[in-house]
């Protein structure tokens, strides 16, 4: 992906920043998307790794990875902070007391601290998760609060069979994110599953036709801008191709100004190809520019809370589909038991 330097409007140099990221960010999961290619969804719940933390965790060779598991394991079984110590302790681990708590496995080089495994391992949050006011473990993936997350196929996961402190905080998630999903429906006077399908349909179509608009206007900025820049250059550099014109030595007077002469060949040659024969005001055309840039992002807004909705209904949906999975599930054993 290149950027070019220079803005042809207002000729400032282009600044990076997080907003321009977003917005290729949010292209890029769009072509990914309709092209059935996978989309990275950030884990807003866990801290970043470096890369050999990552091969090491892959292998089963991290020691990281190896003392969450030996505390998630450890923390349905303890009723404190202490006993879990003493635990840590009696299954081989050096113990290191201070501000922050650390952990020295048996041929480990350094000691580990608990807070560098994630928010859900500091003292503070291992206590809670002891006592019972929090259920959370290893790599849980932490919902929005206030908002619906998927809920999570327990059978199936490889986490819930090594941690039984995360089954049962997957229970406990599965529980509340299926009460949210209900509220949701209840919110949104949604009685059927087809309403349900018909209004994720509506919203979808509403983002498209949204990301359509913002496209178009996008267009006409692309166009506008390269308008805006070719009379820009044809008014800046008309007295020297005049006077070009005009010389009695063109040859010369070409030499000299070759730079600006060249400019303006280029931009009356851009100009005839987009057929425009009259000049258009340029102040008229920036006024006109930076409305359809107002415009822009009005629709970028707009697209934005659109695309967060069919993100919420699809999640909405996929809940839906998976209670209504578990519950039809004992019919089938029933049936078969019959037959």
């Amino acid at each position: 992906m290149i950027f070019c330097a220079v803005n042809f409007v207002d000729h400032h140099k282009y600044n990076s920043n997080k907003r321009s990221y977003y917005g290729i960010r949010n292209m890029s999961d769009k072509l990914c998307r309709e092209h059935g290619l996978s989309v990275v969804v950030p884990n807003r719940g866990s801290k970043g790794k470096s890369y050999a933390e990552y091969q090491a965790e892959k292998t089963g060779t991290s020691w990281k990875g190896k003392l969450k598991i030996a505390v998630d394991a450890l923390i349905p079984q303890v009723s404190s902070f202490e006993e879990l110590l003493s635990r840590l302790q009696a299954a081989g681990y050096e113990i290191k007391p201070g501000k922050y708590i650390s952990c020295r496995a048996p041929g480990q080089e350094r000691f580990t601290r608990l807070k560098t495994l994630g928010a859900d391992y500091t003292e503070e949050a291992i206590r809670e998760r002891i006592s019972g006011k929090s259920a959370c473990a290893s790599k849980a993936p932490r919902a929005d609060r206030g908002g619906v997350s998927l809920l999570i196929d327990i059978q199936n996961s490889i986490k819930a069979q090594e941690s039984r402190g995360y089954e049962q905080w997957a229970k406990i998630h599965n529980l509340k994110q299926a009460a949210k999903t209900m509220n949701f429906l209840t919110e949104h006077k949604i009685e059927q599953y087809a309403e349900l399908t018909a209004k994720i349909a509506e919203v979808t179509a509403a983002s498209e036709q949204a990301a359509d608009s913002l496209k178009e206007v996008e267009k006409r900025l692309t166009d506008m801008t390269l308008l805006i820049k070719n009379i820009s250059t044809y008014q800046k550099t008309k007295p020297a191709y005049a006077a070009y014109r005009k010389a009695k030595d063109k040859e010369k007077y070409r030499a000299a100004h070759e730079s600006d002469i060249i400019l303006h060949e280029a931009a009356v040659k851009a100009l005839k190809a987009a057929g425009i024969s009259k000049l258009p005001n340029l102040a008229e055309l920036q006024g006109e520019y930076a409305k359809l840039q107002e415009q822009k992002e009005a629709l970028y807004a707009d697209y934005g809370k659109l695309k967060k909705q069919v993100k919420e209904y699809d999640v909405i949906k996929k809940n839906i589909d998976s209670i209504l999975k578990v519950e039809r599930q004992p019919e089938r054993t029933k049936e078969t038991e019959r037959g």
